[in-house]
């Protein structure tokens, strides 16, 4: 066991001595408590109960509304002010922070897109954090596990909002949700925004290999700043993945509201909701077992990961191609398509290959950050651009949407953006991703050693 002048170092900045610090794991309840599965399993949760929610009603299309606009519009604002603090909340994520929405009545618009905006401060700041806290509490073997373990927990969320969604408004006629569901999912999301306060103090985690979790430092924005310099500069190839991240919210624009609203009556919607969700955590734990399976080197893993996507990605689009040059904005029939409808079973299909896709597209972008580094500063400067990224793609869709841009125009826009992922991203995965991160990899913690050798030095 390390003495306590020992625990006050990071295990990873202890690497300047070539060695590693080991320490060893509490025991009994406690060691159930600060190890770091239960800790992800708790944020799985935070986020299962406050984006979760927020989810199950954006799956829904327009928010759960009839008219779809207020709805794209607060998404837009909420997404775009998430872009700025996402990128800004790396340097400054704080692992205790969470958020919650609901949506009021119909005629205060302008309160839900103010709403929105506020919502973006708070998201960036939950999100960074957790793909901080996600990538760092594991070891480089179990990031996939990890990873799938976090995504299906907090899909169960949208699963639960949307099962709420469907009970209430099965036998609706009005085509929107009523006022019980709103207040059903506020009452689980003010839930999740107490529990960050039940979780253990990153800095007492410590990795079932032994090595101590060690939150990023924060001595003054100057140097933190710095430091997001020195991690693109030591490793560029980080910007090859940024046409990934974008794509990995804008479809959302066309999957909620120009198929799934535009097509559907509420209780169509609410199932397809369910199932989209559902596919989610089953599309999670498949591409974490590939991507975490010892029968290939890591390098082999990154490849099969990029190919499933690859080909999911291209079954997808051309399936939802099929249906989409059937109907514009001007011929969305006023009568909506029900479960019962002959043609609903291969529409709904549709959604749950759509969850999977999601899914796995999702996993995939966190594990390529945690392939890059083990470095929880580099990591949550990773994390900032990822969620930075990923929230302008998603503010410039759900802007197109409210702008009334043809849904053919967003859809053909989708398909090459997640495309030109795909493109970007292959030579990111050929240059960059080895069978291990090695001290050579870790641009910040090379940074540090040279600032205290110049401090030992003078």
């Amino acid at each position: 066991m390390a003495s306590s002048s020992e625990e006050k170092g990071s295990d990873l900045n202890s690497q300047d001595n070539g060695s590693v610090s080991v320490y060893e794991r509490p025991k009994g309840l406690r060691g159930v408590y600060y190890h770091p599965l239960t800790q992800i399993i708790m944020l799985g949760f935070v986020c299962f109960l406050c984006p979760g929610m927020f989810n199950a009603l954006t799956g829904l299309g327009g928010g759960g509304q009839v008219d779809a606009t207020t709805s794209a519009n607060a998404n837009s604002a909420l997404y775009s002010v998430y872009a700025v603090s996402a990128f800004f909340s790396g340097p400054a994520d704080d692992p205790h922070v969470s958020r919650s929405a609901i949506n009021i009545h119909p005629g205060a618009g302008w309160f839900v897109i103010t709403s929105g905006a506020l919502l973006g401060v708070t998201a960036g700041l939950l999100w960074t954090a957790e793909g901080s806290m996600m990538l760092s509490y594991c070891t480089e073997a179990q990031k996939g596990t990890y990873i799938s373990i976090f995504w299906g927990i907090f899909n169960v969320g949208a699963v639960v909002g949307s099962s709420v969604s469907l009970g209430q408004n099965f036998h609706s006629t009005t085509n929107g949700v009523g006022n019980g569901t709103y207040v059903g999912i506020l009452v689980l999301t003010l839930v999740g925004v107490m529990m960050p306060m039940l979780m253990a103090d990153p800095n007492k985690v410590i990795r079932t290999d032994g090595t101590r979790v060690v939150m990023p430092r924060h001595p003054s924005w100057k140097s933190e700043f710095h430091g997001l310099w020195v991690a693109i500069f030591t490793d560029p190839t980080i910007l090859l993945l940024f046409p990934l991240f974008c794509a990995s919210a804008y479809f959302y624009t066309w999957q909620f509201n120009d198929y799934n609203a535009a097509l559907f009556d509420i209780r169509a919607r609410s199932l397809n909701n369910l199932v989209h969700w559902l596919s989610q955590i089953v599309g999670s734990v498949m591409l974490g077992f590939v991507l975490d399976t010892t029968w290939l080197r890591r390098r082999k893993r990154a490849f099969a990961g990029w190919t499933i996507l690859l080909v999911i990605t291209f079954i997808v689009h051309i399936w939802a191609y099929y249906y989409q040059r059937t109907y514009t904005r001007a011929s969305v029939p006023v009568l909506k398509m029900d479960i019962y409808d002959p043609r609903y079973p291969a529409h709904v299909w549709l959604m749950i290959f759509y969850g999977l896709l999601d899914a796995m597209w999702h996993v995939m972008c966190f594990w390529l950050i945690g392939a890059m580094s083990n470095d929880v500063n580099k990591l949550a400067i990773y994390s900032g651009f990822f969620h930075s990224v990923q929230a302008a793609g998603s503010a410039i869709g759900w802007r197109l949407d409210a702008l009334k841009f043809p849904y053919m125009t967003i859809f053909i826009s989708t398909w090459c953006l997640v495309a030109a992922g795909l493109v970007f991203s292959f030579p990111m995965i050929y240059l960059r991703v080895r069978d291990t991160t090695v001290i050579q990899d870790e641009g910040l913690i090379i940074r540090d050693q040279e600032v205290n050798d110049m401090k030992v030095k003078g």
